[in-house]
């Protein structure tokens, strides 16, 4: 008999073969799998006692927490669809994503109340709040006394795994945030997938740095729990306080941004904790240089895997694992380079690089083509938005936008996002290729480079860093630099000094918010 994909499986897994094993650590809390696992029934239950049906989207608004967590699979056994959002948005699109979604139930962190309290009067009467780690107002709930009111026993109804169980909303750069609606069917595969390809098992203690509103922090909620792992949450981002929780937990796989992992490796106190457990470093998010890469596995002294994915693909495509066959003949220079690629793709996906005409470019390495994707973690498509799903999925293809080469042995190398190609003088410029160059230098910490118009050229790039806390270096040193590494028409028409560069809720650096002054007033404008 055919069983239904879905993720609750996962769950209940988790609790069969490791119920006694400490599987979630939120501060000072620590669940077993079975405990983990009856909280999760009981809100499902509490969720149907207020009236949560079949369908019904149920947000919320937190940081990394246990509540969130369990939500991942409580709501599901409701029969309901998660909406994690993402908490950096602005009010205007929270409010815009509560009405389009149509949800329900909001559950949020105490922190977040005066954005509730202003949000609430423009929501449909009848949408309920739960509140926690605080008070409830009149007529909301209570996280844990809700919680209380759920049966342990509970039982989730039979699934059709091709109904939307998630949705995420995209981060709105250009226009309204979409909602990427992610099927039972795809998430399932997707953490199977995902799982394979990161080598993890029950002795993987994976500490949530990636908040979950991104995507399901690139799924670990999902193929941690399959294998027995340990979850262990992190509500904000800062580097003692993470490195203190490696040492403390004995985490052994963290998943970040680049800007994430710089902090950690430039962090002057690092060497005070014991980072002996830690064995994988997952970087994605963002296209990462070989200098980080090294930097990683030098400093924290971990193996650095990069990897590639987005929301509309559950997320993870590719991950730049060596392989030994190639290591062996090519040597370790270029096996580091590989590293440092966007990498090859994982178990259940077929990856390609396309030219506008949609044909293969050249697998050597160098033309530039649109990364195209297949597999059965592609979204349904974008919530109650045709049209853009339309533009997204083309004969069975997801475009990504994301502008890249592929070689002979199918590794694949980000150049940039489609809108952050540098057109000057009609040559393509890739601003990651001028990123890479800025991070190697010694002084530099983070580096983002930007189009700026140019009355002769029509656009250039402009290059913004931060120095390391400490160093010295001038805009002319810099400019310097590139021009001893790139072509003459790459490097950058100026470099600034910033104190500190726009990060979203993943910590990715806002490339839109630094573009935006080089073309206000403008009549063309980049991206």
């Amino acid at each position: 008999m055919l069983v239904p994909l879905s993720v609750l499986e996962f769950r209940d897994r988790a609790a069969a073969y490791f119920g006694t094993k400490v599987g979630v650590v939120d501060g000072d809390k620590r669940f077993t799998y079975a405990q983990f696992a009856e909280r999760t029934h009981r809100l499902a239950s509490a969720l149907e006692g207020i009236g949560v049906g079949h369908g019904d989207r149920v947000s919320f608004l937190s940081y990394n927490c246990h509540q969130l967590l369990e939500a991942y699979y409580g709501v599901l056994e409701a029969g309901a669809v998660l909406n994690p959002i993402n908490v950096r948005l602005t009010p205007r699109e929270i409010g815009y994503i509560l009405h389009h979604s149509g949800t329900r139930v909001v559950f949020y962190h105490k922190d977040f109340t005066p954005l509730v309290e202003a949000l609430r009067p423009s929501l449909p009467p009848g949408t309920r709040f739960v509140i926690m780690e605080g008070e409830p107002a009149d007529g909301d709930h209570e996280y844990e006394a809700l919680l209380a009111t759920g049966d342990p026993g509970h039982e989730a109804v039979e699934v059709d795994e091709n109904e939307i169980a998630e949705l995420f909303y995209t981060s709105g750069t250009t226009g309204q945030p979409k909602g990427v609606a992610l099927t039972h069917r795809a998430l399932h595969l997707h953490a199977v997938y995902a799982g394979m390809g990161l080598r993890v098992g029950d002795t993987a203690v994976a500490l949530h740095v990636v908040p979950l509103f991104h995507v399901n922090g690139w799924g670990t909620p999902h193929f941690i729990t399959m294998f027995g792992g340990t979850h262990v949450m992190l509500r904000r981002f800062d580097p003692a306080a993470l490195l203190g929780l490696v040492q403390a937990e004995h985490v052994t796989h963290v998943l970040g941004v680049p800007t994430i992992f710089n902090a950690l490796i430039n962090l002057p106190t690092r060497g005070d904790y014991d980072l002996s457990s830690l064995v994988t470093c997952v970087v994605g998010g963002a296209p990462s240089s070989p200098t980080l890469i090294r930097g990683i596995e030098r400093e924290l002294k971990a193996e650095a895997i990069v990897g590639y994915g987005l929301s509309e693909t559950s997320p993870v495509l590719t991950l730049a694992w060596p392989r030994q066959h190639l290591a062996t003949a090519e040597g370790a220079e270029r096996t580091a380079e590989r590293k440092a690629s966007t990498g090859w793709a994982i178990p259940g996906v077929r990856i390609r690089v396309v030219d506008p005409n949609g044909q293969d470019v050249r697998a050597d390495g160098e033309q530039l083509g649109e990364i195209v994707a297949r597999s059965n973690v592609v979204m349904a498509g974008y919530y109650r938005d045709d049209a853009a799903t339309a533009t997204a999925i083309r004969d069975g293809w997801f475009h990504t936008g994301d502008m890249a080469t592929i070689d002979a042995e199918g590794y694949v190398t980000i150049k940039d996002r489609s809108k952050d190609v540098i057109i000057r003088g009609g040559e393509n410029i890739s601003s990651v290729e001028i990123e890479n160059v800025l991070a190697a230098h010694p002084a530099v910490l983070e580096a983002a480079v930007v189009a700026a118009p140019d009355p002769q050229w029509g656009e250039s790039p402009v290059g913004l860093v931060v120095l390391k806390e400490g160093a010295k270096a001038t805009p002319a040193e810099l400019l310097t630099h590139c021009r001893a590494q790139l072509a003459g028409f790459k490097v950058p028409r100026e470099v600034e000094i910033r104190e500190a560069l726009p990060k979203g809720g993943t910590g990715k650096i806002l490339k839109g918010e630094l573009r935006e002054p080089f073309w206000t007033g403008m009549d063309k404008r980049v991206g």
